[in-house]
């Protein structure tokens, strides 16, 4: 196990030196950003879209994707996950999972859906790299073994689920792979954590009561709780009011992703909800974000403080010397976000 995701991180070394191998030579062209992907692959199907967007910066070399991470046990997580990278063609991306983490009831489970998937032979409809149970490795494990061999200060963490994996991190300890603990090691490693979590609406509210828990942090409220406390590095996060107002047309569902037919992203969508259907861009503007800034997209709030109460509120205290934000947006920077997310996922395999 060890030694595959050890394999996994050479790969990717190599290839972030040069590109992605349908990319043309790059010499002279900017290193890429190193990211690390923490996602609750399977709730929404946001998710999958956020990761297709992360694919298609890798395959551009704008990025070198160090690992993805499942915070989400749900069966098909992972799976999906593999098969996605599977699809694209970088199978040799470490993948990590929840240890003890929360468990949802969905409605419906897009990741496990997919995953199940057959071909008219009744053989599996996407293809996997790996036998999850032996390449898939415990999420803290996968941070630690990736950020111990990065540069300093060198990895974006994006973070578009629950905060359990990150919170674990942060309590782990010195062992084998770096006599660092996990809150050291992110100080030294990590340039910033990017996350789609909170609800600042009624964030002047002093009534708790009064600020509406957003999904991602109330599954896991005490981890959310200290990632935003404690975390080292500067935080930027995309809140719920952010993405809700600006939704993927379900037109470039239709009309891209199943030009690749067929296309675990667009197989995704028609198994989440019947179609077709527009979809808040949640989890895609913590990427876009993370990967592209804010020019022209965002504006970003103050510095300060995020707090989160016991029901999974959260409030943005400013403070001049604070190192968290918040993402918002005005009607151009919304339509120039939306025509930026349709251009950036045609889905077509390379």
């Amino acid at each position: 196990m060890t030694l595959r995701i050890l394999i996994g991180m050479a790969a990717a070394a190599i290839l972030s030196s040069c590109g992605n191998k349908q990319q043309a030579a790059c010499e002279g062209a900017a290193a890429p950003m190193k990211i690390i992907f923490e996602t609750d692959m399977g709730n929404d199907v946001d998710d999958a879209l956020a990761m297709d967007m992360l694919m298609q910066y890798a395959r551009e070399g704008k990025i070198d994707l160090l690992g993805i991470s499942s915070n989400k046990r749900n069966d098909g997580s992972t799976e999906y996950i593999d098969l996605l990278t599977t699809w694209y063609g970088m199978p040799q991306i470490p993948i990590g999972k929840v240890v003890d983490g929360a468990k949802c009831d969905d409605a419906v489970n897009y990741a496990l859906a997919v995953a199940q998937m057959t071909d008219a032979d009744g053989k599996p409809l996407f293809a996997r790299s790996h036998d999850n149970d032996g390449f898939v490795v415990p999420s803290v494990e996968m941070y630690r073994r990736i950020l111990s061999v990065q540069p300093d200060s060198s990895v974006t963490v994006i973070s578009v689920g629950f905060s359990t994996n990150l919170a674990q991190l942060l309590d782990s300890k010195g062992d084998d792979i770096s006599p660092l603990t996990g809150k050291e090691l992110v100080a030294k490693k990590v340039k910033e954590l990017v996350t789609m979590a909170g609800e600042f609406t009624n964030n002047g509210e002093a009534d708790s009561l009064k600020r509406m828990p957003e999904y991602n942090v109330v599954r896991d409220i005490a981890a959310a709780k200290k990632v935003f406390a404690e975390w080292p590095t500067p935080i930027v996060t995309s809140p719920f009011e952010l993405g809700i107002k600006i939704c993927f047309p379900a037109d470039a569902v239709e009309n891209e992703l199943t030009r690749a037919t067929p296309h675990p992203v667009s197989e995704a969508y028609k198994a989440y909800l019947p179609m077709p259907y527009d979809r808040p861009t949640w989890d895609l503007t913590s990427v876009l974000y993370a990967v592209e800034g804010s020019e022209g997209y965002f504006t970003l709030s103050d510095t300060g403080d995020i707090e989160v109460d016991g029901r999974g509120g959260t409030r943005f205290i400013a403070r001049s010397d604070g190192t968290r934000r918040y993402l918002m947006t005005d009607s151009v920077q919304d339509a120039n976000i939306l025509r930026r997310f349709v251009e950036m996922i045609p889905g077509e395999k390379k």
